[in-house]
């Protein structure tokens, strides 16, 4: 379906004005978007409220508000129940910000903007990048970080792991060209896992600092790694033109409360954000923002709590691949509550995930959702039904084979 804009002009019209309403027409015409659909949310959208077995979910077991609300201390036990629910503080709740910024070295509570987890990346990408810029992103990927960044205007390269299933830094650096504006970065990485290691972050940041590049850091998944050794330090910590995301989605286990934030050092991006967000949901929610205060300040025991979950099922999945050696292929995961093996099999990928949830009700992820090529479904370590899930594939992949 095509638009049009009609302007009706008279005879003693002048020029200039005529010049102006062009210039602001082709102005609209320059920041419309047309965004692509978001085939991963379409497919949980198809199947995860439907099939009674999941074993592709991208968080951790998450906590019941009961449970949540009983770790409460005194302060935010009174800030729940007194809770009036109005307008909140357009940046986010100090009181939160200031427990946020207990995760990081460097970034204080006015250096941190409480807002949806994806909305930060759509306000990140739209107040960083221009039409016309040049971004490198990781590939696979949640789909909005380039995506949008698509959809903006901008040329993407993407930064894929080798043959091993490692992502090697040369091969990011030969993508960059004089035009590029960002770098896309993910570790934990999902859907795979794999990580990499803080004197190969050091070298993507210089390279970053020596051309003038941009580093939006998606650490959502940061805080679960197997090994704390492994843990990397926080982009918008260390690098001074650099953005970390996080968020309460799932290192934290509380999806729905729809709470995330951005972290950077500096300071004109923050506001240049805040008046961004001003046009989408202008505030946080007020109850979800003291229900992660209560989880921020209970940090410890609960992301030990989701480690031991991924952990033990990580020991279960090791079995059960081994068991199914001449079909799965794997790189162990060093991170977070997601794998991504490949199947070695002669079937369509998509083929095989609509068979196994028609026929045994459990939904696996195809790598096609993600617009990778390769035969890979991404796997959950996360949660609770893991075992009962898992099960389903067994009796599947017996009448397969």
């Amino acid at each position: 379906m095509s638009s049009y804009i009609y302007i009706i002009f008279s005879k003693s019209t002048p020029t200039i004005k005529i010049r102006l309403c062009i210039f602001r027409i082709n102005k609209i015409t320059d920041i419309y978007m047309k965004i692509q659909p978001f085939k991963l949310e379409r497919y949980f959208a198809k199947y995860e409220f439907s099939a009674p077995y999941l074993l592709s979910c991208s968080d951790c077991e998450p906590l019941g508000q009961s449970e949540l609300l009983a770790m409460a201390d005194e302060e935010s036990k009174k800030l729940w129940n007194d809770l009036i629910l109005s307008y909140t503080h357009s940046q986010g709740l100090p009181l939160l910000r200031q427990e946020i910024a207990k995760l990081y070295s460097k970034i204080s509570l006015d250096e941190l903007i409480i807002l949806a987890p994806e909305e930060g990346i759509f306000i990140a990408l739209n107040v960083l990048i221009n039409k016309g810029d040049h971004v490198i992103s990781i590939f696979p990927a949640y789909q909005s970080l380039y995506e949008i960044a698509k959809s903006i205007g901008a040329s993407i390269s993407n930064w894929e792991p080798n043959t091993k299933g490692s992502f090697e830094v040369d091969d990011l650096f030969s993508l960059a060209t004089d035009k590029t504006k960002l770098i896309i970065i993910n570790f934990p990485h999902n859907p795979t896992g794999e990580t990499i290691s803080g004197e190969q972050l050091q070298q993507i940041i210089e390279f970053a600092r020596k051309k003038d590049i941009i580093i939006f850091s998606d650490e959502m998944y940061r805080l679960l790694e197997y090994d704390s050794s492994d843990r990397l330090k926080a982009v918008g910590d260390i690098y001074e033109k650099g953005i970390s995301l996080g968020g309460m989605s799932k290192s934290f286990a509380l999806p729905g409360l729809r709470l995330g934030w951005l972290g950077t050092q500096n300071k004109s991006w923050i506001r240049k954000m805040i008046e961004f967000k001003d046009y989408t949901t202008i505030c946080p929610p007020a109850p979800s923002e003291i229900l992660a205060l209560i989880a921020l300040r209970n940090k410890e025991h609960i992301l030990n709590r989701n480690l031991t979950i991924i952990k033990n099922n990580l020991v279960i999945l090791e079995a059960f691949i081994d068991k199914y050696s001449a079909i799965f292929k794997w790189n162990k995961p060093k991170a977070g509550p997601i794998t991504f093996p490949e199947l070695i099999i002669q079937q369509d990928i998509d083929k095989f995930c609509k068979d196994l949830v028609d026929k045994k009700g459990l939904m696996l992820l195809p790598s096609s959702v993600y617009d990778y090529p390769h035969k890979k479904v991404r796997i959950s370590l996360g949660r609770k039904t893991f075992g009962e899930s898992l099960t389903k594939l067994d009796e599947y992949l017996t009448d397969y084979s």
